[in-house]
């Protein structure tokens, strides 16, 4: 199957500074790709040179295997862009506000009538399409949005960012109704910088980080990039040096430290070793408080990647 998406080396400049630098992916039919990194990362400056917004210094997009820049029409009907800024006018209902944006993608009138209410129906506004916008919520502003995006049924829909400044069951909305695009054939293309979002919606994450691409994969190939460690913490008081050292020869520990509350071991497979874990501690004289679990996850990931936190 030939990939609805394919870039290639993208780079982008601005004076002295380049803040895009060699980015490369492909995503196909039914598939939801992620580009996970925090504010600045260059996720917004990706998406515009994929939509054909802006030109790339270097590197290429293809959509639907036709090359898109700036100055192309024809790869641009593919393409469902919904912005990080809400594009929406707030004296129009949100069924004139559809039935605008799709005029001006070109749809017939009679189909037009027929896929506003199939949108409606879809971001959830069915009972709300009388009403003026500026009437509505954030979140109900944002799933009008992407509502816009979806009217001509794009073969690749291109969200930013789309869950900013909403409440959470707004975002939950959002999410819910981002779900069901991929089951559809559609292809995504999904940037965020919460890493929940993108474990709950992506099939594939690159993981961006100063304008480059620092690792891709599935969320579980991502996490290998660990050592698939977990973490536990044993909260308590006692013979801790002892417990210590009868714990760094359990087996899956990989190491033990200290940290004045307790203890905290790195461990593989930490569920299945823990009740031993705990045993031995006991055992050697510690007195245990709390336990805690951690598994890794892309937060972890992009710690471990980068030598920094996902939202610093």
């Amino acid at each position: 199957m030939a990939d609805v998406l394919a870039v290639d080396g993208l780079v982008k400049r601005y004076g002295e500074r380049t803040v895009v630098d060699g980015v490369s992916f492909q995503i196909r039919a039914g598939e939801t790709y992620g580009l996970l990194g925090p504010n600045g990362a260059g996720k917004t400056t990706i998406i515009s040179m994929v939509a054909g917004l802006i030109p790339a210094d270097a590197g290429s997009v293809k959509v639907a295997g036709e090359t898109m820049t700036p100055s192309t029409t024809a790869p641009k009907g593919n393409i469902g862009l919904v912005p990080q800024e809400l594009a929406i006018y707030p004296d129009l209902t949100a069924r004139e506000n559809l039935r605008f944006f799709g005029s001006l993608q070109g749809l017939p009138r009679k189909e037009l009538r027929t896929r506003i209410d199939e949108v409606l129906e879809l971001i959830g506004l069915a009972d709300r399409a009388g009403e003026q916008v500026k009437k509505f919520s954030g979140g109900m502003k944002r799933r009008l949005n992407i509502g816009i995006g979806l009217l001509h049924r794009p073969t690749l829909l291109i969200l930013d960012e789309p869950t900013v400044g909403v409440d959470p069951q707004s975002r939950n909305s959002i999410l819910e109704s981002v779900e069901g695009l991929a089951t559809e054939g559609m292809a995504v293309l999904y940037t965020t910088h919460y890493m929940e979002e993108a474990e709950r919606l992506c099939d594939r994450i690159a993981i961006i980080d100063e304008g480059t691409v620092q690792a891709e994969g599935t969320r579980d190939q991502l996490v290998r990039l660990t050592g698939g460690l977990d973490r536990i913490n044993l909260r308590g008081s006692g013979n801790t040096s002892a417990a210590a050292a009868a714990l760094r020869a359990a087996p899956g520990v990989q190491k033990v430290d200290g940290d004045g509350a307790g203890l905290i071991l790195t461990v593989q497979d930490g569920p299945r070793n823990l009740p031993a874990l705990v045993t031995g501690a006991g055992d050697a004289g510690m007195a245990l408080t709390a336990v805690e679990i951690a598994r890794p996850d892309l937060e972890s990931v992009f710690l471990h990647l980068t030598g920094k936190a996902l939202r610093d």
